[in-house]
């Protein structure tokens, strides 16, 4: 058993976690260093990257960056090779902001979307371009891992029209990337899970009828917590997926299943 469980380990590979310091990146970092990556995290604040780094424990260190810009993505990759010596592994985490941008599709403001377009579109596009960059040079191949959403896949009656225009593009991006980088041994996936308790939807998930509603349709009768994707983070940034690419994992409790 135990030499079947090797092929998740990440003893030496060096992994770039952008949105690190969030309520699923971070869980995510300390499942990547517990397998025996090298973690950087990237963030807007340093202070909260270096926090997050501390908090994850050994080699960890703290980035700062908005990685919704090309620049600043580039410069976090470079960074991160220079902290951790190498690049094997970049997870995708930064998103959000659906319950600050609600607004009927026919009158969605074009400032809302350029926003929400760019937290969770671009933040995944530039570290991808950045971190390829860095993999197809080195030769060793790499992981890259999106999130997404269910809300990329499934609409919802509730003026999301630049959120989930945003997670579909996630889900048709990481299709393309892992089709163009497949020659380089660089796999392309993502985890698309239904609500996550995070501070992100905290208000939203505190409207009681909301909840009740949510819950209702979820066959698992409850929402996400954040450790419920480690287990597929691991497995899409391990050996343990060598043979797998352009692929959306949906974490939903069933929610899809039964729509």
């Amino acid at each position: 058993m135990n030499d079947a469980l090797a092929v998740f380990r990440l003893d030496g590979r060096g992994a770039l976690v952008c949105g690190g310091t969030g309520g699923i990146g971070l869980p995510l970092s300390r499942a990547l260093a517990a397998a025996g990556a090298k973690v950087a995290i990237a963030g807007r604040s340093l202070e909260r990257s270096s926090e997050a780094a501390r908090s994850v424990g050994g080699d960890a260190v703290g980035i700062q960056a908005d990685v919704t810009k090309r620049d600043q993505a580039d410069r976090a990759v470079d960074e991160a090779v220079e902290a951790l010596g190498r690049l094997d592994i970049l997870v995708n985490a930064v998103g959000g902001g659906a319950p600050d941008a609600i607004f009927p599709a026919e009158e969605y403001p074009e400032d809302s979307w350029r926003w929400i377009m760019e937290l969770n579109f671009s933040s995944t596009l530039f570290p991808s371009q950045a971190a390829a960059r860095v993999m197809i040079k080195a030769g060793n191949g790499g992981r890259i891992l999106n999130i997404s959403s269910v809300r990329g896949q499934l609409a919802l009656r509730a003026g999301y029209t630049a959120y989930v225009a945003a997670k579909g593009a996630v889900n048709m991006l990481t299709k393309q990337h892992a089709t163009e980088w497949a020659p380089h041994g660089i796999t392309v996936n993502a985890i698309s899970p239904t609500f996550v308790r995070t501070e992100l939807v905290a208000s939203m998930l505190a409207d009681e009828s909301f909840y009740n509603a949510l819950v209702a349709r979820i066959p698992l009768g409850r929402i996400a917590e954040p450790d419920d994707l480690v287990g597929s983070a691991l497995f899409f940034c391990s050996d343990a997926s060598a043979f797998v690419t352009g692929q959306i994992l949906v974490l939903d409790g069933g929610l899809t299943a039964c729509q």
